[in-house]
């Protein structure tokens, strides 16, 4: 258990398309009366309108906001705001207008309305970061945070594509450094990965399509909870780098953050392991620091800082500003660390917390080269993507890779026309059953399926009514009586019922060479009124064949191979589905552990004592069971 502290900073949002026509009734709402518009210098037209929607509120403009808010810009702007006598300031465009108005604010104590066009997050914190004499500070307070923020889809939809990632990246970093923040708590917690989920869902497909709405939607919520996930944790070393080579070295604010995250995060790793194993699940990869690189590249953004200005001379003094005063971090933050950080920063590495490398890339690639047969191609891709699945995440080694290279040659080696280990093994793992009821249990009203199993034997003898199939085998003698109707009752004559079972230790007649000829096992036609009867023995719990690749397999996973009693049915008539099942013993031993998972409730029936004279068919002296039991099949789709 950790203990916590948590903050809520009281903001008002208003999210939605076109929501910048809320920008009048917001500041009302506030009962403010003059306004002064911040506009972004690079977004004029914008401050136009936002004057426009203002109407007489709008008593002024400053359209000078600069990156890393330079305390002299502040200044020019607190002038034009006391001259205008602003109780209010508006502010539209990226983190160097929001910043502005902040620091507006925490001079002034005037309202603050945001309305962000880039993805920067600071919007919905209580810190401030100025830049005095080629050095940044920052500062948090209540009274930095804005009173209300207007969130419109419809001003990022244009934003190009360059700034779009590097700003979202930055609002990834407010998330990312959240998750491992000494004030990290189940709120932020959940808040920074739904952030990290959505951004990196709408970066993956910003490049199809730019001006999708829901894409867009999906980056700028993410960039409101991670930038509320800032606001309540803190920074850490990201953070601290960012403004570092911002401040002191004029390095562009959110192309720097998207540079140094993947970074930042990998020098992080070992010592808050949980929290980037938590990162790495919400990018969809086993190893975070990666992914975030490679999000990087896909997407076109910058990925050194040696392309962002940053001279290779100006390292050792980054460093030096970086350890000068270090904020709370995971990972101590010492001279050669940093030193390697920054320099691998610098020369664009792919950095990596040590996990498995993101190769969807690969994955694609077999998977575009795929032809033929829709249905084929879309097995088969699919089987391709999941295999590659289960490889990455289990990170799985050459050694195990021929491991099982060999135990599928071995599986394949014991398979011939009397014995079927692949089917075994697709029993053994469930696969029969999962595929047995996708394919044939659909229709409550029939009887249910079960596997085929690796026994069954194409054109079995036909028999008489009333036959032996056990030809003498011991047992307990068992008569059968099964009739076969549809699904409302109807008998349906001659319909052809294949049986088979094993004899009391267990073994079918194929696996028994010195048996002449097949036993237990025939097909019968049903009579006149759907009936079918015969007699054999009493089915018993027997292992599975374990002297193979599937006992193996079984025995390293700590399972036993025993199956069920049962008696296998195969039941076919013209216009009707095939009904593959088997009848289980109630009472029997592993009904509840059935080696393949063969056992369905509906199947499991009583064998009762017989009582009377036994049928005609079988000399019976002692006890015997009477199984009677009635099979509906359903009409063929």
């Amino acid at each position: 258990m950790s203990d916590f502290r948590y903050t809520v900073h009281p903001a008002r949002v208003v999210f939605g398309s076109h929501t910048l026509a809320d920008v009048r009734p917001e500041v009302e709402r506030l009962g403010r009366e003059r306004v002064l518009v911040l506009a972004d210098p690079g977004l004029p037209e914008l401050g136009d309108r936002i004057r426009e929607a203002l109407g007489h509120l709008a008593v002024g403009r400053f359209d000078g906001a600069a990156m890393h808010t330079p305390v002299a810009v502040t200044e020019k702007a607190l002038a034009l705001l006391r001259e205008v006598a602003a109780d209010c300031v508006v502010a539209i465009g990226g983190g160097s207008t929001t910043g502005l108005a902040k620091a507006l604010a925490v001079r002034t104590g005037v309202d603050q309305v945001i309305l962000p066009t880039t993805y920067a997050g600071s919007e919905v914190t209580p810190v401030l970061g100025e830049t005095d004499g080629g050095v940044k500070t920052t500062r948090s307070s209540p009274d930095i945070l804005p009173e209300t923020v207007i969130y419109d889809v419809e001003l990022t939809r244009g934003l190009p594509l360059d700034i779009t990632v590097t700003s979202a990246v930055n609002a990834l970093a407010h998330a990312v450094e959240a998750l491992y923040a000494p004030d990290a708590n189940p709120v932020t917690d959940r808040l920074a990965l739904e952030a990290i989920e959505r951004i990196a869902r709408a970066l993956r497909r910003i490049k199809a399509d730019p001006g999708a709405e829901d894409t867009r939607a999906d980056l700028l919520t993410g960039a409101w909870l991670a930038g509320t996930c800032l606001g309540a944790v803190g920074m850490g070393l990201h953070h601290k780098l960012c403004h570092t080579l911002g401040g002191a070295f004029g390095l562009p604010h959110s192309p720097t953050h998207a540079v140094v995250l993947p970074h930042a995060l990998a020098y992080n790793a070992p010592h808050a392991p949980d929290a980037v194993r938590r990162i790495g699940e919400a990018l969809g990869s086993p190893d975070a620091p990666a992914a975030l690189f490679d999000l990087l590249v896909e997407t076109g953004a910058p990925t050194s800082l040696r392309e962002l200005g940053l001279s290779e001379t100006d390292l050792p003094r980054a460093v030096e500003l970086a350890v000068a005063k270090p904020y709370p971090n995971p990972a101590p933050l010492t001279e050669d660390g940093l030193t390697g950080l920054l320099r691998a920063a610098w020369a664009g590495e792919r950095p990596t917390s040590g996990g498995v490398p993101r190769l969807d890339w690969l994955t694609e690639q077999v998977v575009s080269t795929l032809g033929g047969e829709p249905r084929l191609r879309q097995l088969v891709g699919d089987l391709v993507r999941r295999l590659h699945g289960f490889a990455v995440d289990n990170d799985l080694t050459q050694a195990e890779w021929q491991a099982g290279i060999d135990f599928l040659t071995r599986t394949g080696q014991l398979c011939d026309d009397k014995r079927q280990e692949f089917v075994l093994l697709s029993d053994s793992l469930g696969v029969s059953s999962v595929v047995d009821a996708l394919t044939n249990s659909r229709t409550p009203d029939t009887t249910p399926s079960a596997v085929l199993g690796p026994f069954y034997v194409e054109g079995p003898p036909e028999l008489e009514h009333g036959t032996d199939v056990a030809d003498g085998l011991p047992g307990v003698p068992l008569h059968v009586e099964v009739t076969i109707t549809s699904v409302d009752g109807t008998p349906l004559p001659g319909a052809v019922v294949d049986i088979w079972q094993s004899n009391e230790d267990g073994f079918y007649d194929v696996q028994l060479p010195e048996l002449e000829g097949p036993v237990l096992r025939g097909r019968f036609r049903a009579d006149a009124h759907g009936m079918v009867r015969f007699w054999s023995i009493l089915p018993s719990a027997y292992p599975i064949p374990a002297d193979g690749t599937v006992g193996e397999l079984l025995a390293a996973t700590g399972r036993h191979p025993y199956r069920a009693p049962h008696l296998h049915f195969m039941i076919a008539a013209p216009g009707y589905q095939r009904l593959i099942t088997q009848l289980f013993v109630a009472g029997g031993d592993y009904l509840d552990s059935d080696a393949v998972f063969g056992v369905k409730s509906d199947l499991v029936v009583d064998f009762p004592a017989g009582v009377g004279t036994p049928p005609p068919g079988r000399h019976v002296t002692g006890d015997w069971r009477d199984l009677a039991f009635t099979f509906r099949i359903a009409p063929a789709r």
